[in-house]
């Protein structure tokens, strides 16, 4: 069994917060979003007591989460990372694809990064990831700092483990209207 520190558990921290402030949403009627499993076959289960023991993956997962908020569809993924430099090798093209055809279809796209070593959430837009991608697809740095990040998508974390992704949905929407009025 994966112990705490071990790569087995990496990311549990962070998703059972998600998990339970998507809850809290649910439970008060301003969002639906589900936990998105990803697709395996098993191969070996214990017979005693119905574990799955040895699987492999189906075919690529496309995000974390997917729902609607208020009539707005969202879809985002969860990443951690322990250090100040976040390594892009760790958001996968196919999710990027996935997001931008997201974003086609009028959908809002989004990262919640955890950087653990500092117990800092941040909701990181579809734009702003895509800036440090397409950096890195120009030959540029393959990862970005903490220090690159604006400050204003910084989340904290309620005293009951509950995460305001909607704030962060709030403020990228608002600089989407003000892009759109901008331009």
């Amino acid at each position: 069994m994966a112990t705490w520190g071990s790569r087995g558990l990496r990311g549990s921290t962070l998703e059972e917060i998600i998990n339970q402030s998507i809850k809290r949403y649910r439970d008060q009627g301003l969002a639906l979003i589900q936990k998105i499993p990803t697709p395996i076959t098993p191969i070996e289960i214990d017979k005693a007591t119905r574990h799955i023991t040895l699987a492999y993956f189906d075919q690529k997962s496309t995000v974390d989460y997917i729902g609607v908020v208020q009539g707005i569809p969202v879809c985002f993924d969860a990443k951690e990372c322990a250090e100040d430099t976040f390594p892009l090798a760790n958001i996968h093209p196919h999710q990027v694809a996935y997001m931008l055809d997201f974003e086609k279809q009028k959908g809002i796209s989004f990262l919640i990064l955890f950087f653990s070593s500092r117990q800092e959430f941040y909701y990181m837009p579809c734009r702003e990831m895509m800036e440090f991608w397409n950096r890195m697809e120009r030959g540029g740095r393959k990862s970005f700092l903490i220090s690159e990040l604006d400050p204003a998508y910084y989340m904290d974390v309620h005293g009951d483990g509950f995460l305001p992704i909607l704030d962060g949905l709030q403020k990228d929407l608002s600089a989407r209207d003000e892009e759109v009025n901008d331009g």
